[in-house]
């Protein structure tokens, strides 16, 4: 009899965290790799937001917090909810989990049964397909087209939805592409989503990378778009992006108080809830100053600036500029089929990503675990500098290829 559970022959280990992990084993080993997998601001947490985690330590709020998550921490979701999104919630609308992906699981482990379906537009966040399927769901993934910006279009949602369908995931601005939804093209998918006969469809919109956006590209939720979906919609977001607070772990989300209870009776048996004094973090930093925002936005797209032309140098790669997050998302298909110097013919982007951390040491995400190929996923929330080599190191190993 076998030891371990079947359901974890349905999943694989995160692929970008596996290329963070390799990235790091390789530097400890004396390589001079640049590791551009993790997505993960490379700016510090702000000052008044690690302020008031010791403040909360000083005062002795180190006990246990409901599995909901703190009232005061529900009321500032609330409020953020409210102030940037013109969404109206209250308190029993809302569930604090450790990190956004928390949120997601508990999602989908209250709601699917065996054979129901999950929408996910492609590329997609490498973990959303495989929630799904340890929740037994069943992820139906479609391949959008670059030529749209890497986004849904309402035919083929139509195209996708059966009986069976009980979510469709949405994430914008997007890991990995970092293209965003606007008004219209949201409109456009609540309209599919309002006829009667898809009334049995839910929208998972995970709204991460929410502030991270440029080139006055105007962000927008789509229970914001349509509120006749407010009831239908589980909305998702968290501090790890835009408020440098990766590693604190805390996220959240917003829907149907029915949902929102069976996703805090998971937490009461799972996780209980954030660390204490983590939540009281979360306050300030949703309650709080939010000028570095804006500050380290110029950063990004300054980099961004920076890796898209490059990379639109490199002989055999095309690279979009997008419209948000800190990612891009650069299509390889003038390099399959070719050669490397030692007689490897680069067959797929995972062919290629292996080539160049062996050849050049850059550590980057192959296009197949976000669902589409051949492209690759960039990470450019790392030093500038650290960047414009990684950049000349791609532009070196594709010139090599015959």
């Amino acid at each position: 009899m076998a030891f371990l559970a079947d359901r974890l022959s349905r999943i694989k280990p995160s692929p970008t965290v596996a290329v963070s992990a390799k990235a790091a084993e390789l530097k400890r080993a004396g390589r001079d790799v640049i590791g551009l997998g993790a997505g993960e601001p490379d700016f510090d947490t702000p000052e008044h937001i690690k302020q008031a985690a010791y403040d909360a330590l000083a005062k002795g709020r180190t006990k246990y917090a409901p599995p909901a998550g703190l009232v005061e921490l529900r009321e500032a979701i609330c409020r953020k909810l409210k102030r940037d999104n013109g969404l109206d919630y209250d308190v029993s609308q809302i569930s604090v989990g450790v990190g956004g992906k928390q949120t997601i699981f508990n999602a989908l482990l209250a709601t699917l049964n065996p054979g129901d379906e999950v929408i996910v537009p492609a590329p997609y966040w490498v973990s959303y397909t495989d929630i799904a399927l340890l929740a037994e769901g069943v992820p139906v993934t479609i391949a959008t087209s670059e030529a749209n910006g890497f986004k849904l279009s309402p035919d083929e949602l139509a195209k996708a939805i059966t009986p069976k369908t009980k979510w469709l995931i949405l994430n914008s601005p997007s890991n990995p592409t970092g293209e965003g939804y606007s008004k219209a093209d949201l409109k456009a998918l609540a309209d599919v989503l309002m006829r009667p006969e898809n009334a049995h469809v839910h929208v998972m919109t995970d709204d991460m990378y929410e502030f991270l956006v440029y080139d006055g590209f105007e962000f927008a939720t789509i229970a914001q778009v349509e509120p006749g979906l407010m009831g239908r919609t589980l909305t998702l977001n968290g501090v790890s992006k835009a408020y440098c607070m990766t590693g604190w772990r805390l996220g959240y989300a917003a829907g149907d108080k029915k949902l929102i209870a069976a996703m805090n009776m998971l937490n009461s048996q799972s996780t209980t809830s954030p660390a204490t004094f983590v939540q009281w973090a979360g306050v300030a930093a949703l309650d709080g100053d939010h000028s570095f925002i804006a500050r380290n936005n110029e950063v990004f797209k300054e980099r961004r600036d920076l890796v898209v032309s490059m990379l639109n140098q490199a002989t055999g790669i095309t690279c979009r500029k997008p419209t948000g997050a800190f990612y891009v998302y650069p299509s390889i298909a003038g390099l399959i089929g070719k050669k490397t110097p030692d007689g490897k013919v680069i067959e797929t982007d995972d062919d290629f990503v292996t080539y160049l951390l062996e050849s050049e040491g850059v550590a980057v995400v192959q296009g197949s675990a976000f669902g589409l190929s051949p492209y690759f996923r960039i990470s450019y929330a790392t030093r500038t500098e650290d960047l414009e080599e990684a950049c000349n190191r791609i532009q070196r190993a594709a010139a090599s290829l015959r």
